[in-house]
């Protein structure tokens, strides 16, 4: 396999490697019409699975019914595949990136977390990274990948003239043992499909990932 070949599921190469770019020409900005593209690609695997949870407006959808219920670790581990395809994104409040900072966090102890953004003229936002964590209010402090991905494709966006309004979302009402909510998170991120997750990276061939010359 080419080294270029094997880098390309690497978004952003030019953030992420960034002693590399230092050395390299750094490739042309994305045009707009490419970004349009990918975010394009991307709704249409996840637009219906949002319609499919129910929607944020559906009066006692499936995931109106997860919310405010504990599922205990035995619960989540014998289906969490049944979990991942009730739940909706949009039934939790979305949040600034920025939480962290706030005098008292907003949420604390184990949890799932998503990463949206809602392109301009969209129906449906973008999931763009799930993650898990056994403490909420500390978990995006300091490095992220995640961050570093948001980051580049907040400044491709802006250079192309388009709206980006990222946003984080946490799912609280999960198991507290890691097994059962990792076994979550990953039914959640086969069923999403968030470019961000390495998981799924390479089944987004987006021009994120331009070769360094």
């Amino acid at each position: 396999m080419s080294p270029g070949r094997a880098r390309q599921g690497d978004l952003f190469s030019a953030a992420a490697l960034p002693e590399r770019a230092a050395a390299s020409p750094l490739p042309p900005p994305l045009l707009r019409q490419q970004l349009l593209d990918w975010q394009g690609r991307l709704s249409a695997h996840q637009a219906p699975l949002f319609s499919a949870a129910g929607g944020p407006d559906t009066p006692g959808g499936a995931s109106q019914a997860l919310q405010g219920q504990l599922f205990t670790p035995a619960e989540a581990a014998a289906d969490p595949t049944a979990l991942a395809a009730a739940f909706d994104p949009l039934s939790l409040r979305a949040q600034s990136l920025s939480f962290w900072r706030w005098p008292s966090a907003p949420q604390r102890g184990a949890a799932i977390y998503l990463v949206l953004d809602r392109p301009e003229g969209s129906a449906t936002p973008l999931v763009l990274y799930v993650g898990e964590t056994g403490c909420a209010d500390r978990r995006w402090k300091g490095e992220h990948d995640c961050k570093i991905y948001l980051a580049a494709y907040s400044e491709a966006l802006g250079k192309a003239g388009l709206a980006t309004a990222p946003s984080i979302r946490f799912w609280c009402d999960v198991p507290e043992a890691i097994r059962a909510r990792r076994a979550l998170e990953q039914a959640l991120i086969r069923r999403w499909l968030p470019p961000f997750n390495k998981e799924s990276r390479e089944r987004w061939v987006t021009p994120f990932t331009a070769e360094l010359a």
